[in-house]
């Protein structure tokens, strides 16, 4: 993978090597062209030169004094400091001012010289073997009516010129370095002043992607840079308030999900889970940091509950179920359910809403067991009165005996009506109570309650021989209201001693714990089968139905005690083993 660059560095050396090859390119060209105009300088005077000699060549030509030419060439070539040499059409040198002409090679093949035989005026630049240096050579005719007796050839070191080239090279070197340098230091500080907005803006880019969405760009000089940077303040404003609405609404969302105490469960097309309340995961005994994204059969293993999510998936209208969950005992869910749609109406997941109606269904139960109860027992004695009232109407009335016997039938009935009605409405008016606060409580000792009660229930345990025994401390005290006490104590009595065989014995005890007052009425019965204990102190409720009516009882007296303790703040409970006995516990909370 290609190493990444900053851009200041990609910019940077772009705009240098520019620069440098710029200043090359010039150097190159100024000192080639000034060595151009250096060289066309010294050929034209080169040949202002051979013109000024030409005449004295002249007259040694037409004279055939060769000697004399040459020492004419040694004397003006010395004072010039130029090399002159004469040459004869067919290339012989007669006469040079710097070697002996009669051992120079023959000269007809020198450029120079065959451009100026053939009558113009020849420039050549080349190494000379025999001065082992590089010269410069201008040739040109010399005529004799217009007839090309010769040619004049003015040749001169290009040392000096290579020397002042090379002079002027270090020079413009020298600047070329400087204004390199100059250029660099501009070049930085643009690609600084370019790159640096834009590393402002890859630094606030990231903070944004930090989530950072209050944090600002500073706004470039540069038109594009700065549009730049204000959108993109524009953006994170917008995102930030977006996403402050998002996670308001949020919040708000799981605060209502999270308050509900109905468990709601959305899940998708595959019936993974896509969100769940805590009261969800509460019914159905799972973590919730766990649940999302595993499948409903994984987080509930319960058939009824799988199937009413697939009917849910498969289903356009809102569907109803109850669902029995047997984990910890019974409990019944009611679920409503309806399919979650996108945009183009596509089912996309299920939203589950199941609310525990356990006790209400409980409820439900007890009310209907109460209404065919208390009709039951009702019914019972109207019958009977309503039977014998017709014997009577049909002549029973004027037999003396029987009209008697029937007539205590009646009154024996009406009674229990009586003591049915007045039960009813003594655990109506607890409830009432109960139910405003209405029921006074104060401090008072338990040992005086409790022993009104005995004394209450001593006639009906007369009869049987059966010896009522308590065991009570005089300083013990708690917040109660005496008389609706001593009646449940007195109901829980009655229950004992009916319960109990004759010589039998009924023990009441009242002990102070660390948070609550208890009171112990413990017989040795018959007791009670484990399955009735539940339900025992519901309205009408009868463990043994023909004995308890045998005995006189209404069905209410629990229920009576239960919600005078209940009025107290206590509750009541009761342990019992068939053939041994029962012990109803009051527990009342302490001062």
């Amino acid at each position: 993978m290609t190493k990444k660059r900053r851009l200041l560095w990609q910019l940077y050396p772009s705009y240098l090597l520019i620069t440098v090859i710029s200043l090359a390119a010039a150097t190159w060209f100024a000192t080639r062209s000034l060595k151009q105009s250096f060289l066309e300088q010294y050929a034209f005077d080169l040949e202002a030169r051979a013109h000024l000699v030409e005449n004295q060549i002249l007259k040694g030509l037409l004279s055939h004094d060769q000697k004399g030419i040459d020492l004419l060439c040694k004397k003006i070539g010395a004072r010039a400091a130029t090399r002159i040499t004469v040459i004869l059409p067919s290339g012989k040198v007669i006469g040079d001012s710097s070697n002996n002409p009669e051992k120079m090679d023959n000269h007809m093949d020198r450029p120079e010289v065959i451009k100026a035989l053939t009558g113009g005026v020849g420039i050549s630049t080349r190494y000379s073997r025999t001065l082992q240096q590089y010269m410069m050579y201008v040739a040109v005719p010399l005529r004799n009516n217009s007839e090309i007796i010769s040619a004049t050839r003015i040749s001169i070191t290009l040392t000096a010129i290579d020397e002042t080239i090379k002079s002027i090279q270090i020079k413009i070197a020298i600047g070329g370095v400087i204004i390199a340098l100059l250029a660099a230091i501009v070049s930085l500080l643009i690609s600084r002043r370019i790159s640096r907005p834009i590393e402002e803006v890859k630094k606030g880019a990231e903070s944004f992607a930090r989530g950072n969405l209050e944090y600002r760009l500073p706004i470039s000089n540069s038109e594009e840079i700065g549009s730049l940077s204000e959108t993109m303040n524009q953006m994170a404003a917008e995102l930030h308030e977006r996403i402050r609405t998002i996670t308001r609404q949020r919040n708000e969302l799981e605060a209502v999900l999270s308050s509900m105490a109905e468990g709601v469960i959305a899940v998708d097309s595959e019936e993974r889970i896509i969100n769940m309340n805590q009261a969800a995961a509460e019914i159905l005994e799972c973590n919730l940091s766990e649940v999302q994204g595993r499948s409903i059969q994984e987080v509930a293993r319960n058939t009824d509950l799988q199937n009413f999510v697939s009917d849910i998936l498969s289903s356009w209208e809102p569907i109803e179920k109850d669902i029995v969950l047997y984990e910890d005992g019974e409990r019944i869910l009611n679920g409503h359910g309806t399919a979650l749609n996108d945009e183009q109406g596509k089912t996309i997941g299920a939203l589950v809403v199941l609310h525990d109606v356990t006790r209400l269904r409980k409820l439900e139960n007890i009310r209907r067991d109460f209404v065919a109860n208390v009709s039951h027992e009702i019914k019972t004695p109207i019958t009977a009165i309503k039977g014998f009232v017709e014997t009577l109407r049909d002549g029973a009335l004027n037999r003396g005996e029987d009209a008697g016997r029937f007539l205590k039938i009646i009154e024996k009935h009406t009674n229990r009506l009586e003591v049915i009605i007045e039960d009813l409405l003594s655990l109506s008016k607890i409830e009432e109570g109960a139910d405003k606060s209405s029921i006074p409580l104060y401090k008072d000792h338990i040992k005086e309650v409790l022993q009104a009660a005995i004394q209450a229930c001593q006639v009906k345990a007369g009869p049987k021989n059966i010896r009522l025994e308590l065991s009570c401390n005089d300083e013990l005290t708690a917040n109660i209201n005496p008389e609706l006490l001593e009646q449940a104590v007195v109901n829980l009595l009655d229950n004992a001693i009916k319960h109990s065989n004759a010589e039998g014995v009924v023990k009441i005890d009242a002990t102070r714990k660390t948070d609550e007052t208890i009171i112990h009425v413990r017989d040795r019965g018959c007791g009670i089968e484990k399955q009735h204990l539940p339900r025992l102190f519901e309205r009408f409720y009868r463990a043994d139905k023909a004995r308890s009516r045998k005995l006189g009882g209404t069905g209410l007296g629990l229920a009576i005690v239960k919600h005078i303790v209940q009025a107290h703040g206590g509750t009541v409970t009761v342990e019992s083993t068939p053939g041994i006995g029962s012990t109803f516990t009051i527990h009342l909370p302490c001062d």
